[in-house]
Parts: C-alpha cells; structure tokens; sequence
C-alpha cells in the first residue's frame, strides 16, 4: 500500500510539473504571435495546472486511513476534485468565448506563426504523452482524479491540433477572422470535456453500481466459493474511488453452525477481495428459511 501511495503522489507532482512546462511553452507562443487561438490553448493550460495541484490534495486526502469521522475512509475526495476540474474546464471555455468575441470585432494581424506553431506543437505532444500515461495509471489505480485529468489533457490535445490547423489556414490564406473562429471550437469542445467530467464525477459521488462486467465477475466468484451455503440474494455494489462495496445475504441451512458459516464467509470474502481489487466486503447471513430463490446459486 506504501508504494502504492508513493506512486500515485509522484505521478500528481509530475502532473503538476507538465502542467508549468506546457503552460510556458503555450503561453510563449502567445506572446510571440498574438493570436486569440493560442491564447484559449494557453488559458486551458492555467486550468491544468489548477486542476492538477487539486488532484494532489485530493490523493493525499483518498490516501489517508479510515477514522473515527470517516469510518469507510476518504476514498471520495478524488471525486470532489474531478468535480472541480470539470467547473474549471467550463469556466476557461466561456473566458475564451468572450476573447474571440472581441477578436472578431477587432482583427489582430499574427506574428511568428512558424515559431509559435513549432512551440505549440512541443507542448501537444508532451501533453500527449502524459494523458496516455495517465489513462493507463488512473484505470489501474481506479483513479477518478487521474482519469479525469487524462480526459481533460486529450481535450487540451484535440484542442491545440484544431489551433494549429487554424494557424495554418491563417497563415496560407490570409484570413485572419479563422484565428478567432478557431477559438470558439476549441471552447467548446473544452465545454464537452468538462460536461463529461463532471456526468462522470457526479455519477461517484452518488454511490453509482460497478460495471456489468465487474458484476458479473463478482456473481462467478461466489458462486464458486460459497459451497456450503444454499443461495445469495439481494446483492448490491457501489463505487467509491479505489474502493468497491459489495454487499449481500448469503443463506445457509438452518442446521449450520455459526463457526461453519463464518468459515464460508471468510472465504467469500478472501476470493472476492483477490478478484476485485479494492473489495471491501459486507455478508449477512441468513437461515434456510429466508431463500428466496433467485440471486446467486451456490454451485
């Protein structure tokens, strides 16, 4: 668990260090082109930086063991954080609604295109990069703090291709009101990304059931490692972060002794916990009586 931890919080200081690098890179070429596109780039870049020292509070928060005020621990604050994020994203999308608004009453010719482009094009691809390493650290990890800052870099990267193909057009025809016009299509596809962001975070916070997949491995495993009980019934999950609540009624002869059961009960709890990762598992046991016929069938 310790290195686990370790791991994650160097990942979000990472984070925070790519987040000032591109930041600079695209803020640099604003400046040397003036162009309200590479602006709105570098604005969402200010987003990611934000957005990325929240995910670090947010990991070392979710780290911390369960207490006497938070008796299922803190595995929720990731969500609290991607929320954040995705009320961010949407902010930056209206503040660069309202530059292209007045770019496009005030034509601004652009400067340095090559070098602002060139410049650009070094910060999409380290932003790249680090959203693929993201995805595949925030789904091992059942980050929703990674996840959501890997969806919002990938929006960032959609985002500055459109800019530079809009620089490009400028920069071959002449037309400069395609510099703003660009801008509004990065905001809002910045928009889309921050509603998604938020669907999914919220959709956390309100104790959402695990996949059908993840279901369906949990159904097979205590249909194979209950034998001795009859049946399971009224099974019920919930996501919490790295965390996964399984729940259900396991029912048992009546005859049973009460040592018998809670040996089945350890063992349940034992194979789900190692099929699951994060399974925190909840049993109650019921007598023969109870069956209700429907649910799981012990094999």
């Amino acid at each position: 668990m310790k290195s686990w931890t370790d791991k994650r919080t160097l990942v979000a200081l990472g984070s925070i260090v790519i987040a000032v690098v591109v930041m600079a890179l695209k803020y640099v070429a604003y400046l040397q082109t003036g162009s309200v596109a590479l602006y709105s780039d570098a604005l969402e870049s200010v987003v990611n930086l934000i957005t990325a020292l929240a995910a670090l509070w947010a990991i070392r928060v979710s780290n911390k063991p369960a207490d006497s005020d938070h008796q299922f621990g803190h595995h929720k604050a990731e969500y609290f954080s991607a929320v954040l994020e995705g009320v961010l994203i949407v902010l930056a999308a209206m503040l660069i609604m309202r530059e292209a608004w007045f770019a496009f009453s005030d034509r601004r010719e652009l400067e340095n295109v090559g070098f602002g482009m060139a410049l650009n094009i070094g910060a999409t691809g380290i932003n790249g990069l680090w959203a693929l390493y993201l995805f595949r650290f925030g789904r091992q990890r059942r980050s929703p703090a990674f996840i959501a800052e890997a969806w919002h870099l990938t929006s960032d990267v959609v985002s500055s291709a459109g800019v530079l193909i809009g620089l490009v057009l400028v920069y071959v025809t002449g037309w400069t009101v395609l510099d703003p016009a660009m801008a509004v299509l990065v905001a809002l596809n910045i928009l889309w990304s921050g509603w998604r962001v938020i669907r999914d975070s919220v959709g956390g916070l309100m104790d959402h059931a695990v996949s059908t997949a993840v279901e369906s491995e949990i159904r097979t495993t205590i249909s194979l490692e209950a034998e001795g009980a009859i049946e399971v019934h009224e099974l019920r999950t919930r996501s919490a972060g790295r965390a996964i609540f399984i729940e259900f009624h396991l029912v048992v002869p009546g005859s049973m002794t009460v040592a018998a059961a809670h040996a089945i009960c350890d063992r349940l709890e034992a194979a789900l916990q190692k099929s699951v990762e994060g399974a925190e598992v909840l049993i109650h046991v019921e007598p023969e009586a109870e069956a209700l016929h429907h649910g799981v069938l012990v094999l």
